[in-house]
């Protein structure tokens, strides 16, 4: 009797990301300094998150996009702007085609997300102001949003969000 066991064959997961990567990237403050002195009123934040997805290859490689845009306004002028479009490489495995289109838009974005929060909260930081922080987002309800309105294939549609305001002072 042997106390060793045999070696499990490696399992491949139903997800695999291969890359995560800015695709583009910008940030305005077309006020500056006068946006970054204090302010009379707290200003009003709009945060909109759009998903898409894209079949890369004949085989079962997709590009999932995040597009976020991230607007700081006064009543009087635009304080910031931030665009930022994040993508994803991932092949799926052994998910049935009926599954395949919210896998897509639903769970691939939900890996997506932190990476594309963390870089919107450090653009409005490195830009003068407080980090944007954008509340987590609901891909499931975005999908089903998209799905009933008759949204383009390959497209969760935009949706706004909720984020926490930066405090300027």
């Amino acid at each position: 009797m042997s106390d060793t066991t045999a070696p499990q064959p490696a399992v491949a997961l139903p997800i695999q990301i291969h890359a995560q990567y800015v695709k583009d990237l910008s940030f305005e403050n077309p006020k500056a300094p006068a946006s970054l002195q204090p302010q009379s009123e707290a200003p009003r934040i709009e945060v909109n998150v759009d998903v898409q997805a894209a079949k890369v290859a004949d085989n079962d490689l997709y590009e999932v996009v995040l597009k976020i845009t991230a607007s700081g306004k006064n009543s009087s002028s635009q304080l910031f702007l931030a665009e930022l479009t994040y993508g994803g490489l991932f092949t799926l495995q052994g998910i049935p085609e009926d599954s395949l289109h919210p896998v897509l838009l639903i769970e691939c974005p939900r890996i997506l997300f932190p990476f594309a929060r963390a870089i919107i909260a450090e653009v409005t930081r490195d830009g003068g102001f407080p980090p944007l922080l954008i509340q987590p987002v609901d891909f499931a309800a975005m999908y089903r949003q998209s799905a009933g309105s008759g949204e383009a294939p390959g497209s969760a549609g935009a949706a706004p969000v909720a984020s926490t305001p930066p405090v300027i002072n």
